[in-house]
């Protein structure tokens, strides 16, 4: 976000908890389970996808295909089942299973299509492979696996944001603030950085008074909503805080 600043993650109170994905995967309801893996394939289907074709030099079909069977077999062998917040990140850990499925499949040989697992979701490869594109990631540029773990954890920083201003885009339409989100979008979101209240609030016919207070909610609903999003995917309270430590860079009290 060009404009982000601190007040964005202040230190007021965080929004109401969604329970970890991580226990409501392992839930006897069938419907809370398919609601946990989809939240979860939500949040890291990206950061999977182009970590398979960046580490594993897959194409982008093979690197589709093995994306969606990763998180079938999540699901089929109940790989959270086996994870323990506090050996280590669930995204360190669903990185390394990555690793292992991928190996796997390629010393098997018998890996087959697999679709329509989450049938809510739509997971976008045009979209993620253009930002491929757009970034020009070449892997030889990354070798460690140092480097390759900071690669994974900034899709997943950037697909967590992602989500989050499209959730806040339709709370906006939802609450008639639609404006509002509008100038989020131009200030917070744009790589602009010539823009200012003052401009926005010529472009819009408003007061800077309601620039700044239309920001300001937006801001704290932002915030809000990230929190949310990264509480449902943390394994644990402690691995949410550091967590938010690392996304935000401020320790949640």
């Amino acid at each position: 976000m060009a404009h982000e600043s601190q007040e964005l993650f202040g230190d007021d109170r965080f929004p109401p908890t969604r329970r970890s994905v991580v226990a409501a995967a392992q839930s006897i309801d069938a419907e809370e389970r398919e609601r946990a893996m989809e939240a979860l394939c939500e949040a890291y289907w990206r950061p999977v996808y182009k970590y398979i074709r960046l580490r594993w030099s897959r194409p982008s079909e093979d690197a589709q295909d093995l994306t969606q069977g990763f998180f079938v077999t999540l699901i089929e062998r109940e790989l959270l089942a086996q994870y323990f917040p506090s050996k280590s990140r669930l995204r360190t850990y669903l990185r390394v299973c990555v690793d292992s499925f991928v190996l796997n499949e390629h010393k098997s040989a018998k890996r087959q299509k697999r679709g329509g697992t989450f049938q809510h979701l739509a997971l976008d490869f045009a979209g993620a492979e253009e930002e491929l594109g757009a970034n020009t990631v070449d892997i030889s540029s990354i070798p460690s696996p140092e480097s390759l773990e900071q690669l994974f954890e900034k899709e997943w920083i950037r697909s967590l944001f992602a989500l989050s201003v499209e959730d806040l885009r339709k709370y906006c339409e939802q609450k008639d603030r639609r404006r509002t989100f509008s100038l989020f979008e131009a200030y917070d979101l744009s790589e602009n950085k010539e823009i200012s209240y003052e401009m926005l609030a010529t472009e819009y016919g408003i007061s800077v008074t309601d620039v700044t207070n239309a920001l300001s909610w937006a801001r704290k609903e932002f915030r809000e909503i990230a929190l949310s999003r990264l509480r449902e995917i943390s394994g644990s309270d402690e691995e949410f805080q550091r967590e938010a430590q690392a996304v935000f860079g401020w320790q949640a009290k």
